[in-house]
């Protein structure tokens, strides 16, 4: 079983990455492989909605985002982190996500998502809701923890003093580890997920 982190900051070893650490470390203790995808600071297009992807199943523009999407399909479960900007995730974890969830949904659904928000001080709270609501539109269920998933620290060094934030990381890697285990189980006994209805579109404007 592999999860798969999503380090969705600009720097490649800060608070963000001192958080997935964390919850990765755990994950090892309890034999579940990880691997940091880090999106770095290269220019990342948004979606602008050509469709393209319903046909080829990967975005029109080739780059990270389709890389992603490929590591997505062999992954179990996912973690996504993020800073906080402006009390909101990351513009290229949002670039990432968008077009990733809509070029290649199916590699997500029926996998466990968590998502964590590092801040200086404040905005962790609402970059969590954010980053959840790509889970629950994608048929994965959430893994959550003892706390909102958050960390805090301006640097690196700040967030290994969070201790309360380094717990929480740790909950939640053992969290994803169970929950990991309890569908691997599940699967051996027959147990798969039920196919979702045809998806219904209401506009409500005509």
């Amino acid at each position: 079983m592999k999860v798969l982190l999503v380090n969705g900051s600009s720097h490649k070893q800060g608070c963000t990455y001192t958080a997935l650490c964390e919850a990765a470390k755990t994950l090892n203790e309890e034999g579940i492989e990880t691997e940091i995808f880090q999106i770095g600071n290269p220019e990342l297009r948004d979606c602008c909605g050509c469709n393209a992807c319903k046909t080829t199943g990967k975005c029109v523009f080739n780059d990270i985002v389709n890389e992603f999407i490929e590591k997505a399909k062999g992954a179990d479960g996912f973690i996504f982190g993020t800073p906080v900007y402006f009390a909101h995730p990351s513009g290229r974890i949002l670039s990432l996500l968008d077009r990733a969830f809509y070029a290649g949904g199916y590699a997500f659904a029926y996998k466990p998502g968590a998502a964590v928000a590092s801040a200086r001080r404040s905005g962790t709270t609402a970059s969590f809701d954010v980053l959840n609501k790509y889970f629950t539109i994608a048929n994965m269920p959430v893994v959550s923890s003892n706390y909102w998933n958050n960390i805090h620290g301006h640097v690196a060094a700040d967030a290994m003093q969070d201790l309360e934030g380094l717990q929480t990381m740790r909950n939640l890697g053992r969290n994803m580890a169970w929950i990991l285990k309890c569908i691997e189980v599940g699967k051996q006994n027959g147990i798969e997920p039920k196919s979702p209805e045809e998806r219904i579109y209401t506009h409500f404007i005509r």
